[in-house]
């Protein structure tokens, strides 16, 4: 799987919406700032997390974005997969894939199913509130005073 940039600045958006999580909407402009994304392509972004039961938007004045649900209910696995699609290293992992022909090749195929279960595994138990307690923490750590 190769995380394009689509599902990269989704990923980014879905934890700067955690980190502000319970707190107010957050504007578009204040997403695109934070995680260095042009706001035309991040409204795709954005719409597409919409779609995806993700987060939620609101109009007006005052609109902006939230999560939908809490981001202790949300994977990295969830947001990539919805985003770029399953965990495939090569295509001969997909399910139902039988145009094989290549012996050199097939002989590989069970080391690229382990290396698509492991990487599934991984993301699938990162949560986003994992990840808001990682960066709170780093936060903390480069804070200091003379």
């Amino acid at each position: 799987m190769k995380i394009t940039y689509k599902g990269d600045y989704a990923l980014k958006a879905v934890l700067d919406l955690a980190l502000h999580y319970g707190k107010d909407v957050v504007t578009i402009h204040e997403i695109s700032g934070r995680i260095d994304a042009p706001v035309k392509f991040l409204e795709q972004v954005l719409l597409d997390l919409k779609k995806g039961g993700f987060v939620e938007s609101r109009r007006g004045k005052v609109g902006g974005y939230l999560l939908s649900k809490a981001p202790s209910d949300i994977t990295v696995g969830d947001v990539a997969r919805f985003i770029d699609g399953p965990i495939e290293p090569i295509s001969c992992v997909k399910k139902g894939y039988s145009d094989c022909h290549d012996m050199y090749r097939c002989v590989f195929k069970n080391i690229w199913q382990d290396v698509s279960e492991a990487t599934s595994n991984i993301i699938d138990h990162v949560t986003f509130e994992q990840l808001v307690s990682e960066v709170n923490s780093r936060q903390g750590a480069l804070v200091y005073s003379i």
